[in-house]
């Protein structure tokens, strides 16, 4: 499982160096990098199920620790699917935009067209949806991003908690075995007691038989 955990770690890492080629990749070549960026996406997905199966074949005592760090993969690569999808989206909006406007400059108008400032109105009106559509997109993956902040924190502090709570149960288990061993040792001391009393009663018994 380590020698999985470390490969798929490293690909995480690789695809966030990744990240940063979209953002400078030109037209032609952008589509390239969100197709190889996918494809190491999809095979980190894969190498998550498989370390799924195998931390739940660890031995008990370090299965607990194993799924917390497939979990934690798992959230950084959901993560980077996110990113992906969000840069996909405004890059499809944008184009669209540039066609919209090479459309609108491509047109040619004249003096005697009757029809010159209906299409120039539809396509402002339709201009201006696409960019409040945008503005709304944009909003909503801001949301998205505050909540998976916050989820983020959430699970920080509920690891916090669940390592607190397993070193209260190590003590727990820990005070019930010296419970054990007392009451034990009680059990023993109350039979050495019994004994020791019929053993005196037998001693007194003889000595009161030999002098008389």
């Amino acid at each position: 499982m380590e020698a999985l955990y470390h490969q798929t770690n490293k690909q995480v890492h690789e695809v966030q160096s990744y990240m940063g080629r979209l953002e400078t990749s030109d037209k032609q070549s952008v589509h390239l990098v969100e197709n190889e960026i996918q494809a190491r996406i999809d095979n980190i997905f894969s190498n998550l199920e498989r370390l799924e199966i195998l931390s739940s074949k660890e031995p008990p005592n370090k299965r607990q620790n194993a799924r917390l760090r497939v979990d934690q993969l798992k959230y950084d690569v959901q993560h980077l699917q996110t990113a992906l999808r969000n840069f996909q989206h405004r890059r499809y909006i944008r184009e669209q935009q540039e066609r919209q406007r090479e459309e609108l400059l491509a047109r040619t108008f004249t003096t005697n067209d009757s029809d010159t400032t209906i299409p120039i109105d539809e396509t402002l009106q339709f201009n201006e949806s696409l960019q409040n559509a945008h503005r709304g997109m944009d909003d909503l993956i801001g949301s998205g991003t505050n909540i998976l902040q916050g989820l983020r924190d959430q699970r920080v502090t509920l690891k916090g908690t669940h390592k607190k709570i397993l070193d209260v149960a190590n003590m727990l288990g820990l005070s019930n075995t010296v419970m054990r061993l007392i009451e034990k040792r009680a059990f023993q001391d109350k039979y050495f007691m019994i004994g020791g009393m019929i053993l005196t009663c037998v001693i007194m018994f003889l000595v009161v038989q030999y002098l008389t």
